[in-house]
Parts: C-alpha cells; sequence; structure tokens
C-alpha cells in the first residue's frame, strides 16, 4: 500500500483557503521565512479518508476480533468511558493549573476523582493508601519495591537485601526487585504452585520481600497462601501481590486483608482500559499502614471546608514516581468504569472471566495437554507437545489462529511449561465466540496431523505472512512502500 507522498498528484487539493488578511511577511522575519513550499502531498479529501480507512482495515482491534491473550487481556469495554474521558473540563485542564496560585477551583474535578479514585481501590483491595503515579504495571511493580526499600530503610534493616520471587510469578518482577536495589532468589513451583518448603528454605534474616502473583501465571490460586503471609511476616519481611491477575478475584477477595502488604494494579487490565500497542497504561500501588508514610509525592489531600489541595509534606516520601499525577486519562476511565458497575459488577465481571476461562480449558483439554488441569481462574496454560503433532509448536498454532480471525494466545510464557499457550477469554466475550476460537483451534490441531506445513507455513491470508524473525530482527529493510 502507498503511502499519501506517493499518491500525491500535484495541483491536487483537499480544501481551499480564503485569502489571509495579513501575509506572513507581515508578521515573520524573513530568516523564519520557508524559502520554498513545503513538501506535503497534493490530494483530495477522498484520497485521504480512503488511505486512512483502508490503513484501518489493517489492524487488529479489540472493536472487531477476539484476543485471547494470557496475562496480558485486550477485552472489550463500554465506549461511555471514552466520552467521560473526553469531557472538555478534563480534557482541557493544564497539568501546572493545580500549582497555579488562585487557581485552584479550575482543577477540583480532576484531584476529587483522584481523590475519589484512591478510596475505591483502597475499598475494593483491603488497602490503607493509594498512589496514582505509577504509569504502567510494571512501574508499579518498581514503585512498590522502592516502598518496601525505603521501609526497611527507615527501619535500620541493612540486611534486607534480597527478594524471592516464584518462577510462576510475571517476568517483570525481578527486573523491578532489581533495579530497586535487592537481589533475585528465584524458588520452584510444586503442582504449579508456591512449594512452602522451598519458600521456607530460602527465606532467611535477609530476605525483605516475596512478590506474589496471584492467581499466578497458570492461572492458578495459590491455596498455599495463609501458610505463605504468616512465614513471611515472622521474617519481617513484606508481601507484595502483583494485581495484573486482579480480575479473577475482585469482589471475591480483598488482599489486604489477606495480609499482602503492597498492591499493584493494572488499571488498563482490570478496569476498563484496553491494554496494547505500549500503552497507556496506569498501575496504581496500594500499600498497608506501615507503608503509607513512604508514598510518592504528591498526595490529593481533602481540606476540612471540602476543597481538595496537593500535599507534599511527606518527609520520608520516596519521591516522584511519574511526570505530574501519573496517567490521569486512563485512571479517569477507570473511575467511571467502578462507578458504573458497582461492587456487584466488579464482582459479576470477575466471575463471568473464571467462567470463561474454565469453559474454554475444558474443551481444550481434549485438544491439547494442560499440565496444571484443575480450576482455574482467569486464565489458563495448555502445551503444543505430542508425537502427533509431527514438529507443530506453539508458535505455529498462535500464527495459524490468525489465519481464522483470532488474535493468537500468549506463547512462550510462562517458562515453566514447554510450548505452552496462555490462553484469557476474559469476561466480555459471549460463549459463540468462545465456542468458534475452539473449534479454530481443534481444526489447526487436525491439521497439524494431517498437513503439518501448512501450519508451519501460516499466516498465508494477512497482509504480512509469516517471517524470518531471526533475519527481520538482524537485516531489517525499511521502507514506505509496503
Amino acid at each position: 500500500m502507498k503511502t499519501l507522498f506517493a499518491k500525491s498528484v500535484p495541483g491536487r487539493k483537499g480544501v481551499c483557503l480564503n485569502e489571509p488578511q495579513l501575509k506572513a511577511a507581515d508578521v515573520l522575519p524573513k530568516s523564519m521565512m520557508r524559502q520554498s513550499p513545503a513538501q506535503l502531498p497534493e490530494l483530495s479529501e477522498l484520497d485521504v479518508v480512503r488511505h486512512f480507512t483502508r490503513l484501518s482495515h489493517l489492524n487488529y482491534s479489540v472493536d472487531g476480533n477476539f484476543y485471547p491473550l494470557g496475562s496480558c487481556t485486550m477485552k472489550y469495554n463500554p465506549k461511555f468511558i471514552e466520552q467521560a474521558a473526553a469531557l472538555p473540563g478534563f480534557t482541557r485542564l493544564h497539568p501546572l493549573m493545580a500549582q497555579l496560585k488562585g487557581a485552584g477551583h479550575f482543577t477540583q474535578g480532576a484531584l476529587a476523582v483522584m481523590y475519589d479514585l484512591e478510596s475505591l481501590l483502597c475499598e475494593i483491595t483491603g488497602m490503607a493508601a493509594y498512589t496514582l503515579h505509577p504509569m504502567a504495571g510494571a512501574h508499579g511493580e518498581l514503585t512498590g519495591a522502592m516502598l518496601i526499600a525505603a521501609y526497611h530503610a527507615d527501619k535500620g534493616n541493612t540486611n534486607k537485601t534480597k527478594v524471592i520471587i516464584p518462577d510462576s510469578a510475571h517476568g517483570t518482577n525481578p527486573a523491578s526487585a532489581h533495579l530497586a536495589g535487592f537481589d533475585i532468589v528465584s524458588i520452584e513451583s510444586r503442582d504449579g504452585m508456591v512449594d512452602p518448603e522451598a519458600l521456607r528454605e530460602a527465606l532467611d534474616d535477609d530476605v525483605a520481600a516475596v512478590m506474589l502473583t496471584c492467581p499466578n501465571t497458570l492461572g492458578l490460586f495459590e491455596k498455599h497462601l495463609p501458610e505463605i503471609v504468616e512465614m513471611i511476616h515472622e521474617k519481617d519481611a513484606l508481601l507484595y501481590y502483583d494485581g495484573a491477575n486482579m480480575n479473577a478475584i475482585m469482589g471475591k477477595m480483598r488482599v489486604g486483608d489477606a495480609g499482602f502488604d503492597v498492591v499493584h494494579l493494572n488499571l488498563h487490565k482490570t478496569f476498563a482500559t484496553p491494554h496494547g500497542g505500549g500503552g497507556p497504561g496506569s498501575g496504581p500501588v496500594g500499600v498497608s499502614p506501615r507503608l503509607k508514610p513512604y508514598l510518592p509525592v504528591s498526595r490529593v489531600k481533602k481540606l476540612e471546608d471540602g476543597r481538595f489541595v496537593l500535599d507534599y509534606d511527606h518527609p520520608k516520601s520516596i519521591g516522584y514516581m511519574a511526570p505530574f499525577y501519573g496517567n490521569f486519562g486512563v485512571y479517569l476511565k477507570a473511575y467511571a468504569y467502578i462507578l458504573r458497575l458497582g461492587g456487584a459488577g466488579l464482582t459479576r465481571a470477575s466471575e463471568n472471566a473464571v467462567l470463561a476461562a474454565n469453559y474454554i480449558r475444558a474443551r481444550v483439554s481434549s485438544l491439547l495437554e494442560v499440565p496444571h488441569n484443575d480450576i482455574c481462574k482467569h486464565e489458563f496454560v495448555c502445551s503444543v507437545v505430542g508425537d502427533e503433532l509431527n514438529g507443530v509448536r506453539a508458535l505455529d498454532v498462535g500464527k495459524a489462529l490468525l489465519d481464522k480471525g483470532f488474535h493468537a494466545p500468549t506463547v512462550y510464557f510462562p517458562l515453566i511449561v514447554p510450548e505452552c499457550l496462555m490462553i484469557e477469554p476474559t469476561e466480555t466475550e459471549s460463549k459463540s465466540t468462545l465456542d468458534d476460537f475452539v473449534d479454530a483451534l481443534a481444526e489447526i490441531i487436525e491439521t497439524a496431523k494431517t498437513d503439518p506445513e501448512s501450519v508451519k507455513h501460516a499466516p498465508v491470508t494477512l497482509p504480512v505472512t509469516r517471517l524470518d524473525e531471526t533475519r527481520a530482527a538482524r537485516s531489517m529493510e525499511l521502507t514506505d512502500d509496503v
């Protein structure tokens, strides 16, 4: 498909402007004036509209198709939240307005949203306080790890240098803890969950925290959680909850009540905003009372007269974690979503997500190996292994699903399951969509048994077909004509 520049026709116009009352020479110095016309494409309005419409058809979007991405989740979301985030009172508000003397009344609505959202997240998770600053899940992890470091430093726990991370945790956990200055200790799972004995063996006086994903990346809830909480707190260590999978237990369990000290939430996953294409994201972090003094600044404070102000008087704060106040548009959508659904609606969303995942798991277990084939939460992991598949791998199955009109599941994560597909249907898809997906997967598995080469060469119907991925990374050919 040619670019707009390649389609340009000299003299063609999309709009005719009136002759300006002032010439550029009347208002600009000569040194700032263009000496030759701008090299812009010359096209009609219809040329431009059709160009971008065709481009949009090449994009795979949640509005048009099913995304069964495990752990990342692209779910359809109500359009009213986009309308809420587009309200002029929010979009036209300058981020420095709240700090301008005498202009505070212009920001009361935005500050009220931030204050109320923090309160709602505290209620949902059972934490004492939240910061909305983190701009993604991994950024929330880093913030949480830094809060843990600040807590131990303030107590004089200079020996607290280690963070334990199970092999079933999210992949960014070790990087986040390492960036906060900790050494990483990995422990192996047993039956897909944290092994209490392995944890007890690794849990010495130097451990500052344990980072737990619950339910974990296999979609399994950690059934040993009470025992884990007790042994961690006995060592004056803290328990971190990776809340990327909160959409599996929302309304069913408050992690603060369960004994977690720090939690990050992916608002861009659980609370309405579709996640994909690199963002935007939002990863608020909640803490138990003992970590509240270390939260980033600024914090929104409500005065006795009902006004809201930004509060910087927190001497033990870890400081700034983001420009201004985080991704305001993302948590504005989450705020609208939470208010619309209410407690009952949020609980029902989790129930439907778990129901959908277990429905697909039950059907897929007759097609592929499901290593931990037990009641799962929001997602499950299956494995593309077996001699009858004639060397067809997880990557091949994922590519073949593209030809069937479905986005591929997450492949090769978690690393503890060979040739894995991580499938998460979310709560927003109908049973007929789930059946169509499993039927397509069944056709691919059957084809792998009879004509494996066709699966290994998929996709063949898309604008971009199967690439040599190693060559594509090492020998890029960049062109404006695709």
